[in-house]
């Protein structure tokens, strides 16, 4: 039986269900059929409000790297490991709460088309000027700190997910190893 839903109820209901397919499954193996059935929808209407599986998908990833930028907004007021760990800590919880939208982020959309890349590129240039402007209290940011902060992003991206695969250590470590991971890149002491 369908349920009714307002349009923005069952946009956000079909980017879901397609979050935990595509975290789950390569692109080419989830089907809009799929997505339509699970959601009790027509395919029409699927594609009424995602023209085509592309820009699903691409909309999917945006959605999940937006609200992870949302909920990791440092606060200015805190010392900057203070800020960092604070930052790590509500990656850390969103990817254990939402796995399969931290995975789409970071897994499946590594391996998608150009938009799905500059979507998460934005996301990652984003995450890399909050750290730098942090940074710049301590330090003076070089061409060689930029670089640092870039690989230290993908190095927590990694982590994470083999984390979310095989969760062998804390959350409280993890964070503690990125933190210390990031201050040995840049040469600060906290």
């Amino acid at each position: 039986m369908r349920t009714r839903l307002s349009t923005q109820e069952r946009r956000e209901q079909l980017l879901a269900i397609g979050a935990g397919l595509f975290a789950k499954r390569p692109y080419d193996e989830v089907w809009i059929e799929e997505v339509a059935e699970i959601a009790q929808v027509s395919r029409g209407l699927l594609y009424h409000y995602f023209p085509t599986k592309k820009e699903f998908f691409a909309e999917i990833v945006r959605s999940q790297r937006d609200q992870l930028l949302e909920m990791s907004e440092p606060d200015p007021a805190l010392p900057v490991a203070e800020q960092l760990r604070a930052g790590l800590d509500v990656y850390l919880e969103f990817a254990r709460t939402h796995p399969d939208g931290y995975r789409i982020v970071h897994r499946a959309a590594a391996g998608a088309d150009r938009e799905v890349l500059r979507i998460r590129e934005a996301g990652m240039a984003a995450n890399a000027e909050r750290i730098l402007a942090a940074l710049g209290a301590l330090i003076t940011v070089t061409e060689t700190t930029r670089v640092a902060v870039r690989g230290w992003l993908a190095f927590v991206a990694t982590v994470i997910l083999d984390w979310l695969d095989q969760p062998k250590i804390t959350q409280a470590e993890l964070r503690d190893l990125c933190v210390r991971t990031l201050f040995a890149a840049v040469d600060v002491t906290p």
